[in-house]
């Protein structure tokens, strides 16, 4: 089944847990899911990853086909100012953890 960035965006929401993302809350559930939610869309989806600051932390989000996508901006209360700065699995492995990472990995595959 093909998969684009809006189907993935409408089914990784619903795979978010406290096993994702330790700051998971049912009232802000993106919460902490952006680098583990790049990591899985690059599985699914291709594309880079990349980085912006937001206050004094880093953000995670995915660049496909010259496009972006920020499957986790609904976390935030105000909008985003991206600068693309460029990133990798690597990077994004270090904001999340390998547990955290087959979690979200395993519950996708679920729903997919």
């Amino acid at each position: 089944m093909f998969l684009g960035p809006a189907e993935f965006g409408r089914l990784i929401g619903g795979c978010w847990s406290t096993d994702s993302a330790s700051t998971y809350s049912p009232a802000n559930p993106a919460c902490g899911q952006c680098s583990v939610t790049a990591l899985v869309a690059q599985d699914h989806l291709g594309g880079a990853i990349a980085k912006t600051r937001v206050g004094d932390a880093w953000h995670f989000y995915n660049l496909i086909d010259g496009e972006r996508f920020d499957f986790t901006a609904s976390q935030f209360e105000r909008p985003i100012v991206y600068d693309d700065t460029p990133s990798g699995r690597d990077d994004a492995l270090t904001d999340t953890t390998q547990k955290q990472y087959a979690a979200l990995t395993e519950a996708f595959r679920k729903v997919r």
